[in-house]
């Protein structure tokens, strides 16, 4: 049963021990205004359709990839380091150095003039916001989870939704941006580097650890749930379990399963469905919505169904749906599939911090998480490069029953790492229910 917080005013119980009060809530929000202005890296295809028509880049959909690619490979490199130093220096140096370093990529992007600049291109917007990017996006979900030990599925939902719904204002605006002048497609990122730097400022600003003495009712060291027998692990010990490997290895293909439609849900919508190009477009806009929303709904729900058992639903839906996608010819079917399947994408981010928190402590969820989320720039690599591959080079019709087959048994296979994988034998409670919400004695 989830923990009743305390009245919103910071004070001590019994013991004089600190207990949470509003200003935790303020953190959140303060997340998610960081999280908001990183996570508008998703509205990448706006930049790749305009660079493929503007007339000074005149770009190929290969090249026009490039940037957010290697933004995603680098994410994983961001937040390996940032989650170290978080864990030793605290987040907030952290969070607003990853800030200033994602918008000074944005904004060095702004300077490419024609297509011979890509490189530059691939250097501010890829490699240096890439890295800006990964080092502040670990920063609120190691953080969090330390104020929010009663509720830790839900508050990392909520710390990196605000990445999934990045895109969903960013891209209207970039493309307003954008249409004020065609043939400059890169000058949009002179004003939203500033804006990112604003938000993410203000929102790093506000960060820092809960104090040594601060408990949560219910939650005290040596408490029913969490018990001081109960081990933290250091990255080290945790790279010595299985239990690492195989998280990585269903967020790497939670990821795979989830991105390989996003990478090609506007012509998809477009060949299956028969969507409108305007129409492709402003599903993919919607979905966005649904990518977000994933991350808080998933994560929740695994508060009360367990982390493993809502890894098995994501992959088993996303399965389901990948299956039944190339023959979703009405618009409604394919709407519906494509949401879930969005749903499921990011209740995989949602839902795994929380997981590796149960696993093996928060107290280094920095650096231990951060260096999962290599699974992020690998399934965020494999999944596009398969599917697209399958889909066939573009001189004939694409064979979306293969491709989407394939992807659909990816998942579905992919369900068997959840009901393998257990809490390691240090973090689990003598009796009652465990950190996953499932039986341990």
């Amino acid at each position: 049963m989830a923990h009743q917080d305390p009245p919103a005013t910071r004070g001590t119980d019994t013991t004089g021990a600190k207990t949470p009060g509003m200003n935790r809530w303020l953190l959140v929000a303060a997340a998610m205004l960081l999280q908001f202005s990183i996570g508008a890296v998703y509205a990448w295809s706006v930049f790749s359709a305009a660079l493929q028509e503007a007339e000074p880049f005149q770009l190929s959909k290969v090249q026009a990839s490039l940037p957010f690619t290697v933004t995603i490979a680098m994410i994983f490199i961001g937040s390996y380091i940032g989650g170290r130093i978080q864990d030793k220096k605290g987040p907030r140096v952290v969070a607003l150095a990853g800030g200033v370093i994602y918008a000074i990529g944005v904004v060095l992007a702004s300077f490419a003039s024609n297509g011979d600049q890509l490189w530059l291109i691939i250097l501010g917007y890829g490699v240096i916001s890439g890295f800006g990017l990964g080092f502040a996006y670990i920063v609120p979900i190691a953080m969090l989870q330390k104020w929010f030990p009663d509720k830790k599925g839900l508050i990392t939902g909520l710390a990196v939704g605000g990445f999934g719904f990045g895109a969903v204002l960013t891209s209207p605006v970039a493309q307003w941006l954008i249409d004020r002048d065609p043939d400059d497609p890169t000058g949009a990122f002179l004003p939203l580097g500033i804006g990112y730097l604003v938000m993410s400022l203000i929102g790093a600003s506000f960060f820092k650890n809960p104090p040594a003495d601060f408990v949560v009712p219910g939650h005290e060291a040596g408490g029913k749930d969490e018990g001081a027998t109960l081990k933290e692990y250091d990255q080290g010990e945790a790279l010595r379990t299985p239990q690492w490997y195989l998280l990585t290895a269903i967020l790497t293909l939670n990821v795979t399963a989830g991105i390989a439609l996003i990478s090609v849900a506007a012509a998809s919508a477009t060949g299956i469905a028969g969507y409108t190009a305007a129409g492709a477009a402003t599903i993919v806009g919607v979905l966005a919505i649904f990518n977000g929303g994933g991350r808080i709904v998933w994560a929740a729900a695994s508060d009360y169904i367990g982390r493993m058992p809502a890894f098995a639903a994501m992959l088993a839906l996303q399965g389901v749906c990948l299956l039944l996608m190339p023959h979703a010819s009405n618009q409604v079917l394919f709407f519906v599939l494509a949401a879930i399947v969005y749903l499921c994408y990011g209740g995989g981010f949602g839902t795994m911090p929380a997981t590796a928190g149960d696993f093996f402590g928060v107290k280094n969820a920095g650096a231990i998480y951060g260096l999962m989320l290599v699974g992020w720039s690998l399934g965020g690599v494999i999944g596009p490069i398969v599917i697209s591959t399958l889909l066939g080079d573009g001189d004939g019709t694409p064979a979306y029953t293969l491709s989407y087959s394939t992807m659909g048994i990816i998942a579905l296979v992919s369900v068997a790492l959840t009901l393998i994988t257990k809490v390691p034998k240090e973090r689990r409670q003598e009796v009652g229910a465990g950190p996953v919400g499932q039986r341990t004695s």
